[in-house]
């Protein structure tokens, strides 16, 4: 489903050069339930949004789903990443002016769907991560693991292959982590869907296929 070959990332200022990202060779087979270890700035998070063509690498190539993404123009990489693609933060991301429902609805207004769908895609999505009943709720009423699972039916709702999550349990205490990771458990076991999940949390990762560690922008494991 993914494979990167050669990538690397370096960020240059007018006085320092920084690599990121040296040399990196992956492959993540559909319905891979992927995490990714290491210490603060070893490149986790990098690593993420390049497979999440939010960023691109310096050198070396990349393929979604048997496509070569570094070929693509910024429009055809945007649609293809709402398509495919959907996204997890730590710190959540919601819109605090919008109600959960419309929150949740987001990524499908880029989409040729109407508006009534829309509000059942999205209905449909929240009743998934067990807040059917919040709906009409604001960011602010929310706790944080209710927060997250928002984040989640966001992330899902327009049926994405892939997920990609950025320490989704960061935030949260060991009993709504667990919830956050039973809801991320599932849907890769009962929909296959590919996850990839960076986190700081060993317990976290060995809820995991399979685990990938970092350190100074290689991978050493």
């Amino acid at each position: 489903m993914i494979h990167l070959q050669n990538i690397t990332k370096v960020y240059r200022t007018k006085t320092i050069e920084t690599t990121a990202l040296n040399n990196i060779d992956l492959d993540v087979p559909k319905g891979q339930f992927l995490s990714i270890m290491g210490p603060s700035g070893c490149g986790k998070s990098t690593l993420l949004n390049i497979i999440g063509l939010l960023d691109e690498p310096s050198n070396g190539m990349i393929k979604v789903d048997g496509k070569q993404i570094t070929n693509y123009t910024s429009r055809a990489t945007a649609k293809f990443r709402n398509e495919k693609l959907g996204f997890i933060f730590q710190s959540f991301h919601l819109i605090p002016d919008l109600n959960v429902i419309d929150n949740v609805e987001l990524p499908l207004l880029y989409r040729s769907i109407s508006s009534k769908k829309r509000k059942q895609m999205a209905a449909e999505a929240l009743e998934s991560v067990g807040l059917a009943n919040r709906k009409h709720h604001f960011p602010s009423q929310l706790s944080g693991g209710q927060k997250q699972r928002v984040a989640i039916a966001r992330a899902i709702v327009g049926k994405p292959e892939i997920i990609l999550a950025d320490e989704p349990t960061g935030n949260l205490d060991s009993v709504m982590g667990d919830e956050v990771m039973e809801i991320l458990n599932k849907l890769n076991k009962d929909f296959g869907t590919t996850i990839i999940m960076v986190t700081h949390d060993e317990r976290m990762a060995k809820k995991t296929d399979r685990l990938v560690r970092l350190y100074d922008g290689t991978q050493v494991a």
